[in-house]
């Protein structure tokens, strides 16, 4: 007998988008806060426009065009090709034995596999590079960024495949299909928000990474931006890579959302509520054990070793502990107030994708993802600019450092809430709309909860990237505002290492409780949607 044909596409009872939640919410509320969020994001990059405008068109063309900028843009996309694939490959892999496999500890490996995400992509390359100085180049890129960003696809597959309806793998199973066939076939086209997503999270880091890469040697179009922007702000060879940047950030967008496709994802219903029966891994059990302890040694305890070692044996390892903790604190700060206002700028965004989705809305989503893509400096440069010609009076302070945080990890707090929302029927705000309540309590007692793992764990994940974030910190904070990342960043500079140690692992260890809530958010995300 011949296998069943089963065609990819949405859940089975998916609920009607678009139409179906015309009674929740208004739209011209959450449409016109959107379109703001989206507007400002846009600044860095209408800086850049401009300054490029004033730029001779032949000018531009030749250093657009010389061999220089396409070495950095080949060295650019072989790692993002690298990176991203091989960032797919342990994400869907890690994913799969944690949460549909017999595997032992699956709690611990969950934690465990999404610890890196407390250990920035600079540290890293601090660690590997003192293991091993030869890791550098490509190879040692490949290595650290993989290692650094793979959880940022880990977490949303994790928390797809726990909230998948186990049924239809099962009903395909039963018409003949192998396992692998059920997985390649039904499941895996049901992950696609979750895989696209996380790949364009990695995708548009790995374009704007400078620290790591600068520790690694590994020349970049966002390392050349840099070094171009130190010496010259605004001049034709850094504001012609940085075109290129936006260009390829440009891209990475488009190729998402054409492969995004219009599938929706949201079941009628409590869904799946029984266990999953997990696969037996039997003799693989072994294997599979082995491949994730590599992987998490690899990513978490070598970053860690290293920093003991250094810390313990240094001849530069002494350190104020009052500066220390005034570091610390000021990250702390910094990362509470980003996570809250990056949220709270996010929700519109989202719900207008999901709840109304058309032309304007896909444009309003695709330009908060443009920051993303731009190197730190270019962001933070761009807003020096205008705080000096347009608001002087923020110019240094606290706002204008949150407002950099904000174009740079909002889509961190996108993806997380529009991937909640598409799991939660609308049909849920319609019922709350029609039995009386106003649009405003709807998205209070209804909307709000049930976005609330989603969010936090977009918290979270901002949180990380803002007490982590180098470059723009260094050019925007407040005077006399220091953080773990740049005192970590100063002394690795001038090659003190163990002066650096006690930064780098505060830095860790304040990261460490945010990423736990990434994980914890990503399971119970799919445990409390209604």
């Amino acid at each position: 007998m011949s296998a069943p044909v089963l065609t990819p596409g949405p859940v089975a009872g998916a609920a009607p988008s678009g139409r179906a939640g015309r009674r929740g919410l208004p739209a011209s509320g959450a449409g016109l806060l959107a379109l703001v969020v989206g507007l400002l994001s846009l600044v860095p990059l209408a800086v850049v426009v401009q300054a490029l405008a004033t730029t001779p068109w032949a000018t531009t063309r030749a250093l657009v065009l010389r061999p220089r900028t396409l070495e950095l843009l080949t060295n650019t996309a072989a790692l993002v090709g690298g990176a991203v694939t091989l960032s797919l490959v342990l994400g869907v892999g890690a994913a799969w034995l944690v949460t549909r496999t017999d595997l032992p500890a699956s709690r611990f490996w969950h934690a465990a596999l999404v610890a890196p995400l407390a250990v920035p992509a600079f540290v890293s390359a601090y660690a590997w590079s003192s293991v091993l100085p030869t890791a550098d180049g490509y190879d040692g890129a490949l290595l650290v960024t993989t290692l650094a960003y793979a959880p940022l696809v880990y977490v949303p597959v994790a928390a797809a495949l726990r909230g998948l309806d186990p049924a239809q793998a099962e009903v395909a199973s039963a018409l003949g299909l192998s396992p692998a066939a059920a997985f390649r076939r039904v499941t895996l086209p049901q992950l696609r928000p979750a895989l696209l997503g996380g790949a364009l999270l990695v995708a548009l880091h790995l374009v704007a990474e400078f620290g790591a890469l600068a520790l690694l040697r590994f020349p970049t179009l966002s390392t050349a931006v840099y070094d171009q922007f130190r010496s010259s702000f605004s001049g034709p060879a850094s504001t012609s890579m940085a075109a290129v940047l936006v260009v390829v950030s440009l891209v990475l967008l488009g190729g998402e959302l054409g492969l995004q496709g219009r599938g929706r994802y949201a079941a009628v219903g409590r869904g799946a509520t029984r266990p999953v029966a997990p696969v037996r891994l039997g003799a693989r059990r072994v294997p599979a054990l082995l491949a994730l302890t590599a992987l998490v040694a690899a990513s978490v305890l070598v970053p860690l070793v290293v920093i003991g070692r250094w810390w313990l044996d240094g001849s530069s390892s002494s350190v104020d502990p009052g500066l220390l903790l005034g570091t610390a604190a000021s990250s702390l700060g910094l990362g509470l107030v980003a996570a809250l206002v990056v949220v709270l700028a996010a929700v519109p965004v989202a719900w207008l994708a999901v709840r109304r989705p058309g032309p304007l809305s896909v444009l309003v989503e695709r330009l908060t993802f443009l920051g993303t893509g731009l190197p730190g400096i270019v962001v933070a440069l761009s807003l020096v600019t205008v705080g000096l010609r347009v608001v002087p009076g923020l110019y240094q302070s606290p706002v204008m450092l949150v407002a950099a945080y904000g174009v740079l990890f909002l889509p961190r707090a996108v993806v997380s809430l529009t991937a909640g929302l598409k799991q939660l029927p609308p049909v849920v705000e319609e019922a709350a709309a029609t039995l009386g309540l106003r649009p405003l309590s709807v998205l209070r007692r209804v909307v709000l909860p049930a976005l609330a793992p989603a969010a936090g764990a977009g918290a979270a994940l901002v949180f990380l990237g803002a007490s982590t974030e180098l470059t723009a910190t260094l050019l925007l904070s407040p005077l006399g505002t220091r953080t773990l990342a740049t005192e970590f960043w100063s002394h690795s500079s001038a090659v003190e290492y163990g002066a650096a140690a006690p930064y780098a692992a505060l830095l860790v260890l304040l990261c460490a409780p945010a990423a736990w809530l990434v994980a914890r958010g990503g399971n119970d995300a799919t445990r409390r949607l209604p």
